[in-house]
């Protein structure tokens, strides 16, 4: 059987094993293919991409299991392992991203950068090119810029992969609605609240016509909007604003509960601001009676 039909059925039964909640067995088997693949590469250099392969799916289920260290040292030998094996342009820049998003979430922004940049070129410079997941780097290498202070180049990205996205998906995609979201996180951010406001009615639009009236993601596009508002000293919008993404919230409080308390207690502080304390008050009352049903 070739190399590539092992790590079908090798893929195929650790989804399963995933599947099941069984991380620990997950992590067994692809620790010992990862050593029968060592083995199999130093016999032979021309299974040094199996090795790769190995690499990469056990430092994805130790990143999957929270075990920084380990998955970043097996990222660090898949990179090394897959630059002196010459395997292909797509798993480079997976290993990069992967590494990058390790980075990422564990609060290492500056080695995640050039990572990110490398994938994004190479999903870029391949034919035809994987557009979708250089959009998807790009939107998280803004959030780093954005987290830096870097606000230029975050924006620069986030309009890169807002372009991108249009283009694959079209306009009305959830993909583009958290685009325009993001960008107008950057905007309120950075000082720039009109145009903070022009990207939440972006999002809230698309949210609107992708999930309906009454999802959560219409809710938090209607909490952003308010948020641009107050900024811009429109007490009126805002108030409405607030309200409407508080009604949905009440309509899904199930599974929304938290994003209630949060954006209700945000409202009420807005309307103490503005002088408004009898609908403040009126309004923690209502927040409380609608979390203790």
């Amino acid at each position: 059987m070739s190399s590539e039909n092992l790590n079908t059925l090798l893929e195929g039964h650790l989804s399963s094993l995933l599947d099941a909640g069984k991380i620990d067995d997950a992590l067994r088997v692809a620790s010992t293919a990862l050593r029968n693949a060592r083995q199999a590469a130093e016999e032979d250099e021309a299974n040094l991409p199996l090795l790769v392969n190995a690499l990469e799916t056990l430092a994805e289920l130790h990143r999957q299991a929270g075990d920084f260290e380990k998955s970043e040292s097996l990222y660090q030998e898949g990179i090394e392992t897959g630059e002196r094996a010459g395997v292909d342009t797509f798993q480079m820049a997976r290993l990069r991203s992967g590494l990058a998003t390790l980075y990422d979430f564990n609060q290492r922004e500056e080695l995640a950068i050039p990572l990110y940049e490398s994938a994004i070129e190479g999903y870029d410079r391949m034919v035809p090119p994987r557009t979708h997941d250089s959009a998807q780097m790009r939107n998280n290498l803004a959030m780093i810029y954005k987290s830096l202070g870097r606000y230029p180049l975050a924006e620069q990205h986030y309009l890169m992969a807002l372009e991108t996205l249009e283009k694959d998906y079209g306009r009305d995609n959830e993909r583009v609605a958290a685009v325009f979201n993001n960008l107008g996180g950057l905007y309120y951010t950075a000082g720039f609240a009109e145009q903070a406001k022009e990207m939440h009615m972006e999002a809230l639009d698309i949210r609107t016509k992708v999930f309906g009236p009454d999802h959560p993601e219409v809710a938090q596009s209607y909490s952003n909007l308010a948020t641009a508002c107050y900024e811009l000293q429109d007490d009126a919008a805002t108030q409405q604003n607030y309200e409407k993404s508080l009604r949905i919230l009440e309509q899904n409080i199930d599974t929304c509960a938290d994003s209630y308390e949060e954006i209700g207690m945000d409202y009420a502080n807005v309307l103490e601001s503005m002088g408004e304390d009898r609908k403040a008050e009126v309004l923690k009352k209502r927040i409380a009676k609608v979390l203790r049903r």
